[in-house]
């Protein structure tokens, strides 16, 4: 029997290449390519400094810091932590609010189904590539610099690069829209203002509120974070602590806004599989 499974085996092997024993050429590219990779991976390593005993007597400092950050105190200034806390969650909130109510009129001129310019889409669009492609700190840093410090940058530098992230998403749902509640309208004599407003804009705003509502819940992760160059927050003081190395009260801040973060997924995500859900009703219906 096993000379004769073996001749099965061998004509399968003839008829379909490479099912059963790999391809001589193929073969030879996979070994390259991993062989590169690993050149790279180890020039890389070697160049960043990158070592195992670094590593291992850097989790020793870390058993320290740890240690240090046992019990979380607050020394008296558990108001300024909170109400910095409160001011991160606005700074999330009015950033993603400016820039979802910026992007929808861009989304509708990134929108090819509703402005067939070409300049005007290559234009907006490359446009809104350079605005997400610089990282929301380093507008920090910029708007720190422009207008001061405090949550004001914050709130600038958040809504200045969601604008560029969800007018290219407001875009890209406007343009997957079903295209025969717009010829309704139109053929009732509807303009395209009413074409955008009863045709388009009922079908994306579940959309639009879902991904609103997920940035919200990403800023306030985020946010916490723009108080180190100066963009107000909870930051300000965590940075602060750190660099006094006040680990205690570091662990404090922590175990607030871990909660916060927390709450906020919880109800952004019921938000969104609201949204969706009436999304979907209204497709059935």
């Amino acid at each position: 029997m096993l000379p004769q499974r073996q001749a099965h085996i061998e004509a399968f092997a003839s008829r379909h290449p490479g099912t059963v024993y790999p391809l001589a050429g193929p073969l030879w590219t996979r070994r390259l390519f991993w062989s590169g990779f690993l050149i790279c991976f180890f020039a890389a390593s070697i160049h960043l400094g990158l070592s195992f005993e670094r590593f291992w007597r850097g989790l020793g400092d870390l058993g320290v810091i740890m240690r240090q950050m046992w019990p979380p105190t607050h020394h008296g200034f558990w108001r300024e932590y909170i109400g910095a806390l409160g001011e991160t969650l606005a700074m999330a909130f009015l950033g993603t609010l400016a820039a979802s109510l910026i992007s929808l009129p861009l989304g509708f001129l990134g929108a090819r189904n509703v402005v067939k310019s070409w300049p005007i889409h290559f234009g907006l669009r490359r446009a809104l590539d350079v605005v997400r492609g610089v990282d929301t700190l380093v507008w920090a840093l910029i708007f720190v610099s422009v207008v001061g410090l405090g949550p004001f940058a914050g709130i600038l530098a958040i809504a200045l690069n969601d604008t560029g992230v969800l007018a290219k998403i407001y875009a890209e749902a406007i343009e997957n829209i079903d295209r025969r509640s717009s010829e309704a309208v139109r053929a009732a004599g509807g303009t395209e203002a009413d074409v955008a407003r009863l045709a388009i804009f009922p079908q994306v705003f579940p959309v639009l509120i879902a991904n609103s509502l997920y940035f919200f819940e990403a800023n306030t992760r985020s946010a916490t974070i723009l108080g180190v160059v100066g963009a107000g927050g909870i930051g300000y003081f965590l940075a602060d602590r750190i660099r006094v190395n006040a680990w205690s009260d570091v662990a404090f801040i922590i175990l607030l806004i871990l909660p916060t973060v927390a709450v906020i997924d919880i109800l952004s995500r019921w938000l969104r599989g609201l949204a969706q859900g009436r999304q979907r009703n209204a497709v059935m219906r």
